[in-house]
């Protein structure tokens, strides 16, 4: 049996999706289909809209048979990072033989050479890539000047391709199945729609249906753009005030996190270097809104999206050590979050062909967060747990706020 993988934050899960499920398994029909989804904070610093059970819930509805968390410590990195280690736990469940995912360009051969240059970095492009840091691009504008200058006289637009964010998740999982020599075959599916457009029509994006939910739009004005099961999954989370959640629900945790932890313990924090820690402890004691302080931080060196996880990392008190640590071991467990009936199948034969222990229970997760699958576990655990702990605060119902979440909820079997 083929099973096809996707790597998604489904934020929410949308006809956009739906269409790449669709379009996979046109070309396999009787494939299984595995998700690893991020869990309460995403890949561009930002929170979730609803929580992962529910988003893993719309999945499953939506034709996804098995939902695995993606570990927070790689959910919120940059895309490399983000489809590295999305791409190491497919592999490990010694059962993924696809990967499907989308694409502005939908032209495979064309990301496959360009996937192949950043995987193999001949000596040129990364002397292109070093002086273009060097004059304080930041590195996605660096490495598409770099890109353009190595391809010499080539008349692709490589900063409009590579500004298109499926675009570069999609160079990004092409390069790291090159990288790791994965035994796994890349579907590229043309994206239908626009990623920056605001309209709400067949093919909206994640970003325009959150933008119009913080509109606070009558949710009956989603009826075209969401499957009828996300719309009734999303429509019952928001009636018990289990979301929305926007970034700047964050702000009061942001400031205060920045205001008492010391320069210091910010210079440890990931990605904190060439001593921004000081223009972002300044900032944050004299801006009042989170708009303020990110555009107090932003620099030419520091796109907006990379503040934002900056903030993610400093809120979580994620540091440098510790990411090091975790690169070094990659994902550590599987916390399922939704299954279908072929997916309870797909568990049973992950049982006999993965090393990596599965959590299908909150009793599980808390013997992990207990210490009892070991110390790297636990600490990479931890950050999950927290992360839930912490975004529960940010919910609209306060008897809907309490801690320790993961310890009770156990997957949604649909």
């Amino acid at each position: 049996m083929k099973v096809l993988s996707i790597v998604a934050e489904f934020n929410p899960f949308h006809n956009g999706h739906r269409y790449l499920i669709e379009s996979a398994r046109q070309l396999y029909p009787d494939s299984a289909a595995i998700c690893v989804m991020s869990g309460h904070f995403l890949q561009r610093g930002e929170p979730a809209l609803i929580n992962k059970w529910a988003r893993a819930e719309m999945a499953v509805h939506g034709g996804i048979d098995l939902v695995l968390e993606l570990p927070l410590v790689f959910s919120v990195r940059s895309a490399y990072y983000f489809a590295r280690y999305s791409l190491m736990m497919l592999a490990k469940t010694g059962l993924v033989t696809h990967l499907a995912f989308g694409s502005e360009s939908g032209r495979q051969q064309e990301l496959q050479t360009i996937a192949h240059i950043l995987a193999d970095e001949p000596a040129e492009y990364r002397q292109q890539l070093k002086a273009f840091l060097q004059q304080g691009y930041s590195f996605p504008a660096a490495r598409s000047q770099a890109l353009q200058a190595f391809l010499g006289n080539d008349d692709r637009d490589f900063h409009s391709m590579l500004s298109q964010p499926n675009n570069i998740l999609a160079l990004e999982y092409l390069r790291v199945i090159k990288e790791l020599q994965l035994d796994i075959e890349p579907i590229v599916v043309a994206r239908q729609g626009c990623f920056h457009s605001p309209e709400l029509n067949r093919f909206a994006s994640a970003t325009a249906i959150r933008q119009a939910l913080r509109q606070k739009i009558d949710i009956s004005n989603l009826n075209p753009v969401l499957p009828p099961s996300s719309l009734k999954i999303l429509e019952r989370e928001m009636k018990k005030g289990n979301g929305p959640v926007f970034d700047n629900d964050l702000a009061s945790l942001i400031f205060y996190r920045l205001r008492t932890i010391t320069l210091q313990e910010l210079s440890e924090i990931y990605e904190i270097t060439e001593g921004i820690e000081n223009r972002v402890k300044e900032a944050a004691l004299r801006c009042g809104t989170l708009d303020e302080l990110k555009h107090a931080i932003k620099s030419k060196r520091y796109s907006m999206t990379k503040i934002n996880r900056l903030l993610i990392y400093s809120l979580l008190n994620i540091k440098a050590g510790q990411v090091d640590v975790f690169d070094g071991t990659g994902p550590l467990y599987y916390h399922v979050l939704a299954f279908s009936r072929r997916g309870q199948y797909l568990l049973q034969q992950m049982q006999h062909k993965s090393e990596l222990p599965i959590l299908s229970r909150g009793s599980q997760v808390k013997e992990a967060f207990d210490g009892k699958l070991g110390l790297s576990v636990q600490s990479m655990i931890s950050l999950d747990i927290m992360a839930t702990d912490l975004y529960n605060l940010l919910l609209p119902n306060p008897s809907l706020r309490s801690g320790r979440l993961d310890f009770t909820s156990s997957p949604r079997p649909i």
